[in-house]
C-alpha cells in the first residue's frame, strides 16, 4: 500500500495527474469533495483509513502546501504500514491562474486563494518522511513529465 500526497497550487494539474496516472491504483481523497463537512481533516483521515483497511493505496489530492499539513498524512500512512510518495507540482502562479479561470462553478477558486497558497508553499523534501519525492511538470500539448528527485530516475507512472 502507498499514500501518494499531491502538493501544488490550485490549478496546477494535480487532479488531472491523479486521473491519468494514479486512478487505476489509488483511491482518491480530496477535501474538495466534502467542503461542507465541519471537520474535513477528520473525514480525510477516516477515508484514508478505510481505503488502507481494504488494502487499497490512496492519493490525497489537496494543495498540502506546508510540511505541517503533510506531516499528519505521513503519520497516518506509517501507522498503516504504507509507503509514502510525494508528487510536487512546482508553482507557476500565472499558469495556475489561467487554468483556474477556465474552471466552472465550485471548481473555480478565487484568484487570491491561489496567491495565498503560493506564498505559503514549502517544497517537500525526503526529510519529511517520504520514501519518494517526484517533481511533476505539465508538458506543452498535454501530459506530464515526472522526475524522481530522491535519486531513483524517472517515475514509471
Amino acid at each position: 500500500m502507498e499514500l501518494a500526497i499531491l502538493v501544488g497550487l490550485q490549478g496546477s494539474g494535480k487532479t488531472t495527474f491523479y486521473r491519468e496516472r494514479l486512478a487505476a491504483t489509488h483511491a482518491h481523497v480530496s477535501k474538495d469533495n466534502f467542503r461542507s463537512n465541519p471537520r474535513p481533516a477528520r473525514r480525510q483521515r477516516r477515508l484514508i483509513a478505510e481505503a488502507f483497511a481494504a488494502g487499497r493505496s490512496v492519493a490525497v489530492d489537496n494543495t498540502n502546501p506546508t510540511a505541517a499539513d503533510r506531516a499528519e498524512l505521513v503519520d497516518v500512512a506509517r501507522a498503516a504500514g504504507a509507503a509514502v510518495a510525494c508528487y510536487f507540482f512546482p508553482p507557476d502562479v500565472d499558469a495556475s491562474l489561467r487554468r483556474n479561470a477556465a474552471r466552472a462553478g465550485k471548481a473555480r477558486v478565487p484568484d487570491h486563494a491561489v496567491r495565498i497558497t503560493a506564498a505559503k508553499l514549502e517544497p517537500p523534501t525526503p526529510a519529511e518522511g517520504f520514501d519518494r519525492v517526484y517533481h511533476v511538470r505539465l508538458v506543452e500539448g498535454g501530459g506530464f513529465e515526472v522526475s524522481d528527485t530522491t535519486g531513483g530516475g524517472d517515475a514509471a507512472g
